[in-house]
């Protein structure tokens, strides 16, 4: 049963919405251009609310999970959220420069920049699968850009949303930012107010939801969506490695990460290889797992329902399913589930059609490269794509021939943590990039200049149009 608290009544958390979406909305209008020393320091705040909270976090999570990893809480929360925001305020400067841009010919010496500009007041919408750092992110690149910003924290994590809006309002003051729990009906309340942009991470089924209501205002939106992102072996990587990286991939966080590999396809005639390898990993990974405080659980009862139905469905259809749990050991009761591998799963299950978000893995084979290729490219645009090949040329045709919105070559997931690559998805995977420069463009308005000089041949452009006017067209069509 998902728990929502007092404080996160309905009412109390809408009114508390209107109160921070007008006191903000009058801040930028009396500081709509915040200085770079402001937004270095905002930054500096945000990084050290997180390193001086980190066990209150850990623990509110914890909660929120039923059993979340601490040490995966402090490496893909904490760690990753401070990386992000070290290597913005190193970059700051330089990304808040207006960039000089060239000027046609016909209309030198005139000069032509692009300057960066705050949009003004941005919405963020969380997440519960990654609740820290799917806020931090989005705020990092908001903060950077001199925008002001309202967050609204996932329903199913709130211990989490709790504990982040009294650690927000403790370092900084509700101008600059401001943290709204409640439930769906404040989401949806929160996607139709007039942001200057908004943030929205979570489902494909409800960021159309979002942008629907968005639309209405003609509010911008970022959307960072999911979907089932392939991981394909090539015919001759070595698939004990493959393996390796895809089951501790799967394994992080139970599966509920958005660029989790979602299904395998490996070449015909090493299956029996592929589950020797996977069970061995997980084996290395968690000898144990229902009291193992580094396997963390499914979020909720109606989640883990939601996988076990899978599950049977599959079985029940044909496919072969294997779970990977410790001999001898049950997660009855324990709100986990055993990463699980489904061989061969029909293609109208729930499993091959829906984004799984937890610890299951259909695995399929394909003939030639060619056929898996077409696979991948029959179904939605991915989030994420994941290809284990050591032949330049099959890499070189994989990347040219699939869309994804991100890719990681013989790994899985570490191109999200590349501060210096965008992340956003593709098509019904996503609209819109943040990270790094491009989350900072994300959250502004480049606006382009045009400066005429003292001296210009504009006049010779102007009617009326003579012999003069006509030879200096022919020039400039010729």
């Amino acid at each position: 049963m998902d728990v929502i608290y007092p404080a996160h009544s309905s009412e109390a958390q809408l009114a508390r919405l209107q109160q921070a979406y007008a006191g903000q909305r009058s801040a930028y209008a009396q500081a709509p251009y915040p200085a770079l020393a402001t937004r270095k320091h905002n930054l500096l705040q945000l990084e050290k609310l997180l390193l001086d909270n980190q066990q209150r976090i850990a623990d509110a999570i914890r909660a929120d999970f039923g059993n979340r990893s601490e040490h995966e809480t402090r490496l893909l929360e904490i760690f990753a959220s401070v990386e992000g925001l070290r290597h913005t305020r190193k970059h700051l400067r330089s990304w808040s420069k207006a960039r000089s841009r060239p000027v046609a010919l016909w209309f030198q010496p005139a000069r032509a920049r692009v300057i960066p500009q705050p949009l003004g007041v941005v919405g963020i919408i969380v997440p519960w699968n990654y609740p820290v750092f799917l806020s931090v992110g989005p705020l990092t690149a908001a903060l950077a850009a001199g925008n002001r910003a309202v967050v609204k924290m996932s329903e199913f994590t709130p211990h989490t949303g709790e504990l982040f809006a009294s650690l927000i309002g403790e370092y900084f003051d509700e101008q600059t930012i401001s943290v709204i729990n409640g439930g769906a009906d404040v989401a949806a309340k929160f996607s139709t107010l007039a942001w200057d942009h908004l943030l929205f991470t979570g489902s494909t089924g409800v960021g159309r939801h979002v942008m629907r209501a968005a639309a209405e205002n003609l509010t911008p939106v970022t959307l960072e969506l999911g979907g089932k992102s392939p991981t394909i072996i090539g015919p001759d990587y070595p698939i004990d490695a493959a393996a390796a990286s895809i089951l501790y991939g799967k394994c992080l966080n139970a599966g509920q990460t958005c660029v989790a590999p979602d299904y395998v396809l490996l070449p015909e005639g090493k299956a029996d290889a592929f589950l020797a390898a996977a069970r061995e990993s997980v084996a290395k990974l968690y000898p144990t797992m229902a009291a193992n405080g580094d396997y963390t659980a499914i979020i909720n009862q109606r989640h883990l329902q939601r996988l076990q139905g899978y599950l049977a469905e599959a079985a029940e259809q044909g496919a072969h399913v294997v779970p990977l749990s410790p001999p001898g050991e049950s997660l009855d009761g324990s709100g986990k589930l055993a990463p699980t591998l489904v061989f061969n799963p029909g293609e109208a299950t729930r499993l091959m059609q829906d984004e799984i978000f937890g610890p299951i893995l259909p695995v399929l084979t394909y003939r030639s490269l060619d056929q898996a290729i077409a696979f991948v490219n029959a179904r939605p645009r991915p989030l994420a794509l994941y290809y284990f090949e050591r032949d330049k040329q099959r890499i070189e045709q994989m990347m040219r021939q699939t869309i994804a919105g991100g890719v990681s070559i013989n790994d899985v997931i570490l191109h999200v943590a590349q501060h210096d690559l965008p992340f956003g998805g593709v098509g019904p995977s996503g609209i819109g990039h943040y990270h790094g420069k491009e989350g900072f463009d994300t959250f502004s308005k480049l606006k382009p200049v045009f400066m005429q000089s003292r001296i210009n041949g504009v006049g010779l452009l102007k009617p009326p149009y003579g012999r003069l006017f006509q030879l200096m067209l022919r020039l400039m069509l010729r």
